[in-house]
């Protein structure tokens, strides 16, 4: 239990109290310390042993129950004897879970006795016994074989449930049995099976508000299977000696009640009770309420009985659901085949995936990108998820309480990963419901003063239930988790594919390399040959002019192809090697790239400004001089025909630039430019060049992991954009 936790009622609530007419503080219910209320149900008694084997707290009845008093402070093994102690210690120390039964005798007096710790000490609890000993199990367990087969032929989880009421109430006697099911974690409940005496009103189909099971009881719930109220008018044992901080009795069986709760009890005209617990993966999910007419005492055998019920229907009802969410799986696999080979463009599937688990609409928040219809507070306000971890709200005030919305109520959320989210939206569904007491009026004055009393009369009330969804069940949150699934594991064999596609794609580019490596280098000395023979030839021999112009042609040729074949080569090493980065002044490395392209700007009367002091970039230095020098030749080879003639270097925006007022580029043509080989004039034209000077800059650009763009306008410049990624 977390004794610090402070529980308030809503707005709703408090408004009830006001109506009402009276001071009663609700939340004074909400967090009643229900597990320290210092005392025990009378038929039993209590004594609590310290480590020095002395009894430290005792119950004020034991003189009645025990025939013995005054026991705080004497030493436990006189009171139940050494092999009594050894027992409870073996007890204890079985892994048979934390609370233990076993049968004690004081004096000639038999006694069932439930053992557990709490605080530090050995609590012991004893009963008198209601069944003859020694206990005979084969006497016991057919009765409960024959319910629990009944129980096991339920096909659903109305079926198993109406079971295991009826099982359950010819079992212990009780007036009324039925199966509570909760909506949400802290939400009302809805009877969904009942086994009522004739006379009784039925409350099949009836909701009851949240309030009358406070948080602080749910969590007991959770830890105990079974919970027994004798007598509500029982009068309560108290613990001795009376402390600040009672005993902790969250594990009782005995533990006395809360004045609330037996305000309430009576006030149904219910004088005992139990209340078996349903889990679902540790969590409540439901109750078996049982309400007698009368003062009833259960044996420790028929409580060990109807506790082993809970533990069976919890895990049938389990099984029933994963039985559902199997089913509900298997149909949505056809369906996810189909959209896990579209997970770049899910949204354009939006109509298969709301189908899928029957929404309303879907939203996707994936990269930091966000689609679809979801306002922007329920993104705020959704819970960190791990990937492939399922999130369901009804409504969207169990997220937070200022959470409202027209267009959705509740949502199903799906983690992909990396913050990767997939939310199926519902909205609302007006409900109309039929409460077993006013839900805008669930606190009163009760006739015996200031006491919560929920409920006046067996009146009926019908309301329509607003801001909530029709409910996500555990199917629709398997088919989600399937869903991610099928996402996760078709990313990862198209990451594998890829892998391998890259991996191969990479070895064709060695080879690539390679063989242009190679194939340059074995052209080059062939290439010389021919231009050094032409040459001799003109020179020793006595040639007509025609044949002179023709030898020339060819030196010219060779030595074309020998300049191609090394920006060929050069190309090609670009790929190679490592960038050695470094933050680089841009101003300092445009002046050195002008120590080799000024004089061809200055031949063009082409004025240059430099980039703003200070301004840095990271960078291979002599890579970026390659792409600078580049760039600056293009602008006087590509200057205007008039001046002024002018280029600029600079930063803008996070990316870098070169601008020029030259001749431009037309737009159909901005791609090519950045081809290998690729001139849009005469060789001759404009200085001549290979038409490998972009191909070389974009080059380099790629291999720093950045991009390049061309801005221009036939007739009045170009400017080429730049970005070289520093990650």
């Amino acid at each position: 239990m977390a004794d610090d936790v402070t529980w308030q009622p809503d707005e709703r609530e408090r408004a009830a109290e006001v109506e009402s007419g009276t001071p009663f503080d609700l939340s004074v219910c909400l967090n009643e310390p229900i597990h320290r209320l210092g005392g025990i149900q009378s038929y039993g008694a209590l004594v609590a042993i310290g480590v020095d084997g002395r009894i430290e707290v005792a119950s004020s009845n034991c003189a009645t129950v025990l025939g013995r008093g005054d026991l705080v402070g004497t030493p436990a093994e006189a009171l139940f004897g050494a092999d009594a102690l050894d027992a409870v210690q073996r007890t204890l120390a079985a892994p048979t879970g934390d609370r233990g039964l076993l049968p004690v005798s004081v004096g000639d007096r038999e006694f069932d006795a439930t053992v557990y710790r709490s605080d530090g000490r050995i609590v012991v609890e004893v009963e008198p016994a209601t069944q003859e000993r020694p206990f005979v199990f084969s006497q016991f367990y057919p009765a409960v074989r024959t319910a629990l087969t009944r129980l096991q032929h339920g096909r659903t989880v109305m079926d198993v449930c109406a079971a295991a009421v009826a099982e359950i109430r010819a079992l212990t006697g009780y007036d009324r049995v039925v199966a509570y099911r909760f909506e949400g974690s802290a939400g009302p409940g809805e009877v969904i099976a009942e086994s009522v005496a004739d006379g009784l009103e039925p409350w099949l189909g009836l909701w009851f508000p949240a309030t009358d099971i406070p948080p602080q009881a749910r969590r007991l719930y959770e830890r105990n299977w079974i919970r027994v109220i004798h007598d509500v008018d029982d009068h309560t044992a108290q613990l001795l000696p009376q402390v600040t901080a009672p005993l902790d009795l969250s594990d009782s069986t005995l533990r006395t009640v809360s004045g609330f709760h037996l305000e309430y009890l009576r006030n149904i005209g219910v004088r005992s009770s139990m209340s078996v617990s349903l889990l679902n993966g540790g969590r409540l999910w439901g109750l078996i309420a049982c309400h007698g007419l009368a003062p009833r005492r259960l044996s420790a055998e028929v409580r060990a009985a109807c506790e082993f019920f809970g533990v069976t229907l919890s895990l049938q009802l389990a099984a029933l659901q994963e039985a559902e969410a199997a089913q509900a799986r298997q149909r949505a696999r056809e369906a996810l085949l189909t959209l896990v080979t579209e997970t770049s463009d899910l949204l354009r599937h939006s109509a298969d995936l709301a189908a899928l688990v029957g929404a309303d609409g879907v939203a996707l928040r994936v990269a930091g990108q966000v689609t679809g219809e979801l306002p922007d507070a329920v993104w705020d306000h959704l819970p960190p998820l791990a990937a492939g971890q399922v999130l369901s709200c009804d409504s969207l005030a169990d997220l937070h309480p200022d959470l409202r919305s027209d267009q959705v109520s509740g949502v199903l959320v799906l983690a992909l990963g990396d913050d990767d989210l997939v939310v199926w939206t519902r909205p609302e569904r007006r409900a109309s419901r039929t409460w077993a007491t006013d839900p805008e009026r669930p606190v009163r004055v009760g006739p015996h003063g200031q006491r919560l009393t929920p409920r006046g009369s067996s009146a009926v009330y019908q309301a329509v239930v607003r801001g909530r969804c029709l409910p996500w069940t555990t199917a629709d949150e398997a088919v989600a988790e399937e869903f991610g699934t099928a996402v996760r594991t078709a990313a990862l064999r198209r990451a594998t594919q890829l892998a391998a596609v890259n991996e191969e794609l990479r070895r064709a580019n060695r080879d690539l390399d390679t063989f242009t490596h190679v194939a340059a280098h074995e052209m080059k000395e062939p290439l010389r040959g021919i231009a050094t023979t032409a040459a001799f030839i003109n020179e020793d021999a006595t040639l007509d002019d025609l044949t002179v112009r023709r030898l020339d042609t060819i030196q010219n040729l060779a030595q074309r192809m020998d300049e191609l074949i090394n920006s060929l080569l050069h190309f090609a090493q670009l790929g190679h090697g490592d960038l050695r980065r470094a933050d680089v002044d841009l101003r300092a490395a445009t002046i050195r790239a002008l120590e080799i392209a000024g004089a061809r700007l200055a031949e063009r009367d082409v004025e240059v400004t430099l980039p703003a002091p200070g301004t840095t970039i990271s960078a291979d230095p002599e890579r970026l001089q390659e792409i600078l020098i580049n760039l600056l030749v293009n602008a006087a080879k590509y200057a205007a025909p008039e001046p002024p003639r002018t280029v600029s270097i600079g930063a803008a925006d996070g990316a870098f630039y070169v601008r020029d007022n030259g001749i431009g580029i037309p737009e159909t043509h901005r791609e090519d430019v950045l081809r290998l080989f690729r001139r849009l004039h005469p060789r001759d034209s404009h200085g001549g060049g290979h038409g490998a000077g972009l191909a070389i800059v974009d080059r380099i650009v790629q291999r720093h992991g950045g991009t390049l763009r061309i801005d221009s306008t036939l007739g009045e410049g170009t400017t080429v954009w730049f970005t070289l990624d520093d990650h």
